[in-house]
């Protein structure tokens, strides 16, 4: 019985001969390169989904509420530093 699914993408023929150079390069099937892509994709985005809620929490314990504080909070960091 067979596990994995069968899928279609479509994609434009620049991209699509890089993939099959990164694959020939790297001794992979079109499908190995594909799902490890999309494997590191979902790490990567898990990883930021998790950044964005750690640095969301500190910036409400500083009281950081727009883009302004941001700057104001960089800018009086870098002074600190170049002392």
């Amino acid at each position: 019985m067979r596990i994995a699914k069968t899928i279609s993408i479509t994609l434009p023929p620049d991209l699509l001969d890089k993939a099959h150079e990164l694959a020939q390069r790297e001794h992979r099937t079109m499908s190995e390169l594909f799902r490890e892509a999309l494997r590191r994709y979902m790490v990567r985005d898990a990883q930021w989904d998790n950044l964005l809620t750690r640095t969301r929490a500190k910036g409400k314990v500083l009281g950081i509420t727009s883009e302004a504080d941001v700057e104001r909070f960089s800018d009086e960091y870098r002074r600190h530093k170049q002392r």
